[in-house]
């Protein structure tokens, strides 16, 4: 089950991510918001956090005007490794490397058709397991 999120700047985004993952036959949750009325982004970084630390949901996708500040407060919460992408490299590698849980992007930064590609990279990828891997986010979590 993926979390979805976004502000008033992330929601024409998040609907076409939201049809995309319709056509994939790929679970979610819309945690709002429901209109480009304008919001807070936080509100919206917390319920997906919060999904995800509470294990209704695997994943989620994060979306506010930039990606920078809702990813910023998803990264508050332990356990959630938030990472903001602009390319499918980026998007690959934070989930080999870090085992990201949270994909965050800008709806003003990257393209709808960019953006579908980045959330299948995303998606699709697994973690690496590799040691140093393991390691290195064991060390992101501690306190």
């Amino acid at each position: 089950m993926i979390a979805l999120g976004c502000d008033h700047g992330g929601f024409e985004l998040k609907q076409e991510i939201k049809k995309h993952l319709d056509q994939q036959n790929i679970e979610y949750i819309d945690y709002g918001c429901d209109s480009q009325e304008a919001v807070d982004y936080p509100i919206y970084a917390k319920k997906v956090a919060r999904a995800i630390q509470n294990g209704e949901c695997e994943k989620g996708i994060l979306i506010c005007g930039t990606g920078i500040g809702i990813s910023i407060t998803a990264n508050k919460f332990k356990g959630i490794r938030a990472a903001l992408c602009t390319d499918c490299f980026s998007a690959e590698a934070t989930r080999l490397h870090n085992d990201a849980n949270v994909l965050a992007m800008g709806g003003r930064v990257v393209g709808a058709g960019l953006a579908l590609k980045i959330v299948d990279t995303f998606l699709n990828t697994p973690f690496s397991n590799d040691e140093r891997h393991i390691r290195r986010i064991s060390q992101i979590e501690e306190d």
